[in-house]
């Protein structure tokens, strides 16, 4: 089974334990902290994944860092995957368990990149029309500077891409040109 599969059941098993617990935006919490702590810290995520550190080094790393930052729930989730073997799907479950809590909350990222930072103004258009477009309750946008643009701005929500940069227009004319 893949990694992603195998990660997804566990996130949803804990979304499912969350819920139960009246502890959904808790584990939300819990999971975007340990998904930032181990993008910024690969030894992190190179002990959970090696099969030679021991469990109970591994257990006790994760306690000695998350503790007191997080739930006894989420404690207690790592324990348990940390036990049977699993450890090198925690930051993926991590993932997972995000988006998952994103598609239950209606939450959409869109990535706009820009050859200049976003006005506000602009940001608020871009939100406004992803949320009516997607019918989303709300929207994260993550912004990126690419000076190569030149102009406009491309955004892509999930799979899909609008790119409305300058730079691919002179692109597009440059082949109608040459051909």
């Amino acid at each position: 089974m893949s990694e992603i599969k195998v990660a997804s059941r566990y996130a949803k098993s804990l979304i499912d334990l969350a819920v139960e617990n009246n502890a959904l935006e808790a584990s939300y919490n819990d999971m975007v902290l340990f998904e930032k702590v181990v993008d910024e810290t690969p030894e992190l995520e190179a002990i959970l994944k090696n099969p030679i550190v021991p469990l109970d080094k591994k257990t006790g790393i994760l306690n000695g860092i998350f503790a007191d930052k997080v739930s006894k729930l989420t404690i207690s989730f790592f324990k348990i995957v940390v036990n049977k073997g699993r450890s090198a799907i925690l930051f993926a479950t991590a993932k997972q368990f995000v988006q998952q809590y994103n598609l239950i909350k209606g939450i959409v990222t869109a990535d706009v990149t820009t050859a200049s930072a976003l006005s506000p103004a602009a940001k608020e258009q871009i939100v406004a029309i992803v949320k009516r477009e997607l019918n989303a309750n709300q929207v994260i946008v993550n912004e990126k500077i690419n000076e190569k643009l030149i102009g406009g701005f491309i955004l892509k929500v999930g799979d899909k891409q609008f790119d409305a940069s300058i730079a691919s227009g002179l692109s597009k004319l440059k082949k109608e040109f040459a051909q």
